[in-house]
């Protein structure tokens, strides 16, 4: 960014590389998922990502050998995105950041948050998401939260069984009959 006279730039980073940087989970991500962007404390949708972002990113690709999506908005893609479906009550106080030179800021999401994300993700998906929530040790109420906020991502009786059913299957049974 610096190199490219780029403006400097925030990103706010979730999932497999934000887990591992904050050392809750020990396994190998290919990418970088971008949730958000930030500005003077003011968090705004990251799609598209920035064409000077884009252009830094294909050059690290090319410089790294990375595939060409390693870094990506994916979280926060289209209508159903998950920042622009909306973020955890209390999403921005909660980020933590480290600076990568002058033109790179990086803010990562909260242990809390990642809870969030994580049990929306494992009863979308499944796979790694389950076990990343589960080296996230979410306590019954974390979990509630988590659980009642994906609810209003997806409002249909189909997925509130599905929640429900995962959380008991989980080993929380208090928390899917409070749902």
């Amino acid at each position: 960014m610096e190199e490219n006279a780029a403006q400097p730039i925030e990103l706010v980073v979730c999932d497999g590389s934000a887990l591992i940087l904050s050392d809750v989970v020990y396994r190998p991500t290919n990418d970088v998922d971008v949730v958000a962007l930030a500005r003077k404390g003011v968090l705004y949708s990251p799609a598209p990502l920035p064409d000077e972002l884009r252009t830094a990113s294909v050059e690290v690709s090319e410089d790294l050998g990375l595939p060409d999506n390693w870094l990506n908005n994916g979280p926060s893609q289209g209508v159903g995105g998950l920042f622009q479906m909306g973020l955890p009550q209390g999403f921005s106080e909660r980020l933590h950041f480290r600076s990568y030179g002058s033109h790179l800021t990086v803010h990562f999401i909260d242990r809390l948050d990642q809870i969030h994300f994580k049990l929306y993700a494992a009863v979308d998906t499944g796979g790694y998401h389950v076990e990343d929530l589960r080296s996230l040790k979410p306590t019954p109420n974390e979990l509630e939260s988590a659980a009642r906020w994906s609810m209003t991502h997806d409002v249909s009786r189909g997925y509130a069984f599905i929640l429900k059913d995962f959380i008991r299957k989980f080993g929380y049974d208090d928390v899917a009959d409070r749902l």
